[in-house]
Order: C-alpha cells, then structure tokens, then sequence
C-alpha cells in the first residue's frame, strides 16, 4: 500500500501535459470547457461515536480551481480534507471525485496528492528519492521517473538538489519537495493540510505565491486548508467558512470579506466591527439607533420596521479617519494606536461602552491614545445583520 501523501491508482500523464485553466473556466487538453465537477460532497456526516464532527457538509468544486476550507481549530475543516484523501471514514453521504464515488474504495485507489502541514518527507532519502516514491511504486519506466521528477523540481524551483537529504535544505525547500512529490504523478486533486504553518511569516508569503502559480500552472484542483484568513484571500478563488461542522458561508474571497452571511463570518473573516443597535427611520436610508448612542444610515435590501433590533457591520478598513465626504461620522477617543508602517490601527471609543476599530493609511500625524476623532463610512460600506445574526436580504 503506498504512503498516505500520494494516492493513485496508476501512472499519470507527466506535468507538462496537464490542461490549463485559462480566462473562461478548466478546458480540457483539446481545449473544450468541462462541466463534471472535480470533487463534490454530498450531505457528508462524519461522527466520532456520539460526537458529529462534520454534519451534512455538501460542496461542488469545479476543475482547476483553488478553494479553501476556513475556519478556527475544531470546526472540520481538516478532517473533511482526510476524509476525501481516505485517512477518516465518513459516516453518511457520498465523495465525488470526477463523477466516480471514492468514499467507498480503499485509500490506494485514490488519485489524490496530498501536501502535510508537517512535510512527511522521507529523511532518510534523498529529494530525488522523496520525490520519485509514488512513481517507483507505480513501477513507472526510470527514465521516465528521472524525466518526472526533473519537471516537478523545476516546477517549485529547485533543481539541482536531487541528492540532497531534507536535513540539507530549509523549512521552505522541504515544504516544495513535499509539493513536488504530490504533483510528480499528476494527481486529479491536490490537498494542502495547513502547509504553511510551520514557516516563517517572510516565507510563507513567498510559499502562497508559489503555491498558487504552480497550481495555475498545472490546472489542477486544489483544496486548501487554513486557519489564516490572509492566506485564504490572497490564493482561493472560493472560501469555505466552517463552523462547528458546518458551512457558514460559501463564496469568493472578496464577496465572503464584504458581504458576510453571518455575525460569525464577519467576526472571524477580518474582524469586523460589529455595531448593535435599533432601527429608528425604516424609510431609505435606513437610520440605525446605535447603542453607543450615535445614529447611522444603512442601505438596507428590504424595508425593516420601526424597533428591529439589527446589528450594523463595518471592516476597520472602510472607516476613514476624518469623515470629510462620508455620510455617516461616528465621534470619539482613540483608546489605543498600532502602528504598521504605512498604516495604522485606531481601536476609538465611541460611547457606551462601545468601541470601533479603524485600519487607517497615514497622512501625516499618528493619532495618539486620548484624542478626540472622527470617522466615516458611507451607507453602503456596511452590511446589516438581523437579531439572529443573519445577514439580512
């Protein structure tokens, strides 16, 4: 049985050969758009005795796309990740991978590649060694194994480094061969568990980006796991938000950052600022009494009554320092400043017992703590929430 980072079935075509992604969709190799999902899961439940890890998860990925499972340590993300590499039984519900049910055939059978937040490399082998074990296994021709992992070594930037062993090469180097041995035998799916934790913040910025072009590269699917909402902005072409199991919200990074469905997904995509209050005009624009004791109008879908109790959501970014041009101004003291370099975080007590949290370029002076502010947003720089924490449409 081979090891659990590279799942297939049989020999695959070599990486050059694989289609790409381009402008309108995945094309196939004779260029024409495919529709067959990539990997879908159906109303999956996974539970661990009494406890449901994972309840009723359903997802449609679409070939060569980048998609991200988001969320905070214990919501599933990870062990819906095993389950579709076939390290965790699933308790209901069915796996796609390219229309042929996989929940249900040994993990071997799987052409799944599969990158380790660890790295999982052999340390007693050389790159090359590493790199080539799943075409070995596969009783692939050497010359064609030597021609294969030639191409994945370029592909992450490495060649030349055949014979070292992983104790030669730094944490960034040993997480692309982690990578190059996941995509040496063209897997139909890449998964990353939280590949880029253990690096340092300089080169984990360096890996997102490389990531991400080999993965345009190739036209593979991926799907990536993190608990860093930079990273699941900066490479996904969808975010999965996960809580408690479940999908919070499904969409593409910039609609799930500005439009959140939920008080959870604005509180943990960006940490928003979350402003409870009442309504107190329901004619457009919708005024909102604040709790703070400061009015504010909102763009709301749908007339709301006199008295609903909303919460009105603002990311610190859409607050500008000031509030010359905007039609809302909300007044306080700062209470603390962060300096960024070319920016600053303002955390601005506005009364009540409230706070509001502004991510501001610098234009001359830093606001220091016990100044008075003003700030601004616009009608339509915020999202309302209903009293159930729902986004409101």
């Amino acid at each position: 049985m081979p090891d659990s980072h590279d799942l297939s079935e049989a020999p695959r075509p070599a990486v050059a050969g694989v289609a790409k992604a381009g402008a309108g969709g995945p094309v196939s190799s004779k260029g024409a758009e495919t529709s067959q999902p990539a990997v879908e899961f159906r109303n999956i439940d996974i539970a661990y005795g009494k406890f449901v890890a994972v309840r009723d998860f359903s997802l449609s990925i679409r070939k060569g796309s980048f998609v991200t499972l988001l969320g905070p340590s214990g919501c599933g993300k990870t062990t819906i990740l095993r389950s579709i590499a076939g390290l965790v039984d699933i308790s209901s519900g069915q796996i796609m991978i390219d229309g042929r049910r996989v929940d249900d055939i040994p993990i071997y059978k799987r052409n799944i590649g599969l990158v380790f937040q660890s790295y999982a490399l052999f340390p007693h082998k050389t790159v090359f060694d590493n790199v080539a074990f799943g075409l070995k296994y596969r009783n692939v021709p050497k010359p064609e194994i030597a021609r294969r992992v030639g191409q994945a070594l370029d592909m992450v930037r490495l060649p030349g480094s055949e014979k070292k062993l992983p104790s030669q090469l730094s944490g960034g180097q040993q997480q692309r061969i982690a990578l190059a041995r996941a995509i040496v035998f063209e897997p139909q799916v890449l998964l990353l568990d939280e590949p880029l934790s253990a690096l340092d913040a300089n080169m984990r910025e360096e890996m997102r980006v490389e990531i991400k072009k080999i993965q345009r590269e190739t036209g593979i699917t991926a799907i990536f796991v993190t608990h860093d909402q930079e990273e699941a902005l900066s490479m996904s072409d969808r975010i999965v938000v996960m809580n408690a199991g479940s999908a919070e919200q499904i969409g593409a990074p910039q609609e799930v950052y500005d439009a959140p469905a939920t008080a959870f997904v604005a509180d943990f995509l960006g940490k928003a600022n979350m402003l409870a209050g009442t309504v107190s005009r329901s004619e457009a624009p919708t005024s909102v009494m604040l709790a703070a004791g400061q009015t504010v109008n909102v763009i709301s879908p749908r007339p709301l009554a006199s008295g609903s109790k909303v919460t009105v959501v603002v990311r610190p970014q859409k607050l500008s320092v000031g509030a010359a041009g905007t039609s809302n101004r909300l007044s306080g003291r700062v209470v603390s400043t962060s300096y960024l370099g070319g920016s600053a975080i303002y955390e601005v007590d506005i009364g009540g017992s409230s706070s509001i949290r502004a991510n501001a370029p610098i234009n001359g002076q830093i606001l220091r703590e016990g100044e008075s502010v003003d700030l601004g947003f616009d009608a339509d720089d915020c999202v309302l929430l209903d009293d159930g924490g729902q986004r409101i449409s």
